[in-house]
């Protein structure tokens, strides 16, 4: 069994307050124009001087970017329910200031509510905050999701 499997967590393992962290990424220029290319195609996305013209006023990554970097981060940190990051619904989503290059991401969870399903006893739902910021400690997305979360199995 791998360090990572063993800290997987059930649903009996977590607790409305609980806060998970993550590593951090940076963000490049050459990683937002990637994206950009193959995935959201808009002038502020792909080149410095349309970027300036525009509401932007810079390059910035695109917000699905920021989502996509967001499960990267949350793959890779505290939160780990067994079974993986099984997501139901979203029921807030905001990118309240766009990422840059050089910004360098983290990501903070809260679980804010957990319910044991009636309908499958091996399962629960558990919804979390998930706040992704800049270095400066800025939020630049935020959501809060509904997640499947397996129960201990009994011995």
């Amino acid at each position: 069994m791998s360090d990572q499997t063993a800290r997987r967590l059930y649903l009996e393992d977590l607790q409305v307050g609980q806060r998970f962290g993550s590593g951090t990424v940076a963000v490049t220029p050459d990683a937002i124009k990637a994206f950009a290319a193959q995935f959201d195609p808009q002038p502020f996305h792909l080149d410095e001087a349309a970027a300036e013209a525009s509401l932007f006023g810079g390059l910035a990554a695109s917000g699905w970017h920021t989502a996509a970097l967001t499960m990267k981060l949350l793959v890779g940190g505290e939160f780990l329910p067994h079974g993986g990051l099984i997501g139901a619904a979203v029921d807030e989503f905001r990118w309240p200031r766009p990422v840059r290059p050089g910004d360098v991401l983290r990501v903070d969870s809260e679980i804010l509510e957990i319910r044991p399903s009636r309908s499958r006893p091996e399962r629960g739902m558990v919804k979390a905050r998930i706040v992704t910021s800049n270095q400066a400690g800025e939020p630049v997305q935020t959501m809060v999701v509904t997640m499947v979360v397996p129960r201990r199995p009994a011995s």
